[in-house]
Formats: C-alpha cells, structure tokens, sequence
C-alpha cells in the first residue's frame, strides 16, 4: 500500500496530529500506534530518543505498521545534526527500514535541504541507493512498487531550529521535494537566545515561529511544529498549522502518573510547565 495516514490527512487539508516516541521498544511503539483514532502519525526518535536507528528502528516499524491499514505513519527522526554531518547513510537507513518519512534535524540552509531529499529520493530524483530485500513488505507491495512510487510517497521533512535556518527559511522552503517544515521550538528558542518554552515560547520566539509558518505556505509547503498538550495543539491548528505533535510517549506518562497520585493525595494538580 503506498499511500499512507499522513499523506491522506494533508490530501483531506485537516491537522495531520502524531505523537513523539521517546521510549524503546515494539510493546512501547505499538501502545503509542494503537492509544487514539485520531493519530495519523508517529514520531521514532532516534536523535534524542532512547530508540537505535538499527535495528530500533527497524524494529518499531515492524510493529507499528503490523497494526494494518489503519495505523499510523511511522516517521523518523535520524540522530545526525549539523550542515557537515553526513545524513545520506542515516536516511538510507530509515526509509530502508520501511519508514513513511524522515525529519531531518538542525537543518540551516538550502544546500542542505537539497541534500537530504537527494537522499531520499531513487535516481533520477536523487541518489538512494535500491537493494533492502525487506522494506517492500513492510509497506504490502512488491519491490517493483515500491521502487516506482517511493519517490512520491516518501515524507521528506527537516527540522528550522537554527539562526541559520531562520535566516535561509524562505530558500529552504523553496527547494523542491521538501515537503514539511518542521519548527522544534526548544533548541529554537536555545539558539536565538531564549530560554525553552515552559509550556508556550517566549513572544520573542513566537514571532519567529509565526514567519516560518508564513514562510512554508508562502512556498507551498506543509508546516508542523511539537507541541506538549492537546490544550496547545489545538491553539496551533487554529492558527494553520498541518502537523502537530500532541504529546510524547514519556511525557504522557509522567503527566498521567503524576495527575492521579496527586489527586489520590488530595492535591490539585498543577498545569504541566517545562517537559519534552
């Protein structure tokens, strides 16, 4: 099957919402894949997350998508960062793992972006190599479909959360093949001077936020951005947003244990402030 949940909510205009998977583990992935009819994707961490980009990955993917036709997409966040990081092998091996996307961190200017849908993308659109005898049937198609439609069906996504990137976000969004601009607002708010939002960016932040919204559709482009809590998500897609992170793994956890030990307790629970 080539098409997939989250290409199917951008075709419907509607808020593609996902969640971050932190955690290791295939019983962790298929919980967070199967906990709402309303994710249309998932987030496998293996930059900051505790999942290895193989066989972790690999292994995620396994189970998210042996949930059927009406799992989420398994998207993945490689490890490498930086504009002289080498990415193209760490690509290589998320799509070849059978992931639906890859989001790209730190990604600061064209040239870069260029690269990384270079990467992901089969001759003559770009340069991934063609050989993984298992990332067929993770998807449900045979290898002669899977070659001839990877190109089109394959999420590319990289990560503005640079001075850099905001500087060079209007040619970043106008290279062709990128389709999602992805803001992670706590490195951005680190790397413009601010501290991390504690829930919501400093107004500072916000405005940058805003111009990369502004940006991305200005150039066609799908926008996403992480939030903490479906209160603040659902702020984000009213103000436009595609693609929105609700939660983390992690995150929900600790949120849902501390919330009912503090009511057990006779506490009032406090909103959550700080926390990725």
């Amino acid at each position: 099957m080539t098409t997939h949940a989250l290409a199917q909510t951008f075709k419907a205009a509607k808020p593609a919402l996902g969640a971050w998977i932190t955690l290791p583990g295939v019983i962790n992935a298929r919980t967070v894949a199967q906990a709402s009819p309303h994710l249309s994707w998932v987030m496998i961490d293996c930059e900051h997350g505790l999942t290895s980009l193989q066989p972790g990955a690999a292994e995620s993917i396994q189970a998210i998508t042996g949930l059927g036709s009406n799992a989420p997409s398994a998207i993945v966040r490689i490890p490498a960062t930086g504009a002289s990081t080498g990415t193209s092998w760490q690509i290589k091996y998320a799509l070849d793992a059978g992931a639906r996307g890859v989001l790209v961190p730190m990604v600061s200017n064209a040239e870069k972006a260029k690269e990384v849908v270079s990467d992901s993308r089969f001759p003559p659109g770009g340069r991934r190599g063609f050989g993984s005898p298992f990332t067929q049937g993770t998807w449900g198609i045979t290898a002669a479909e899977y070659l001839k439609s990877a190109n089109e069906h394959v999420t590319v996504m990289i990560q503005i959360e640079t001075k850099e990137g905001v500087v060079n976000v209007e040619e970043i969004a106008a290279v062709d093949g990128i389709d999602v601009l992805f803001i992670g607002p706590y490195d951005l708010s680190l790397n413009l001077g601010f501290p991390p939002p504690s829930p919501d960016p400093h107004p500072e932040v916000e405005k940058v936020i805003q111009q990369i919204l502004k940006a991305a559709h200005g150039k066609g482009k799908k926008c996403a951005i992480y939030c903490t809590s479906g209160k603040q998500s659902f702020k984000r897609a009213q103000e436009g947003f595609d693609m929105i992170n609700v939660t983390s793994d992690s995150g929900a956890m600790t949120e849902s244990l501390s919330r009912n030990l503090e009511d057990a307790a006779g506490g009032q629970s406090a909103e959550r402030g700080f926390g990725y």
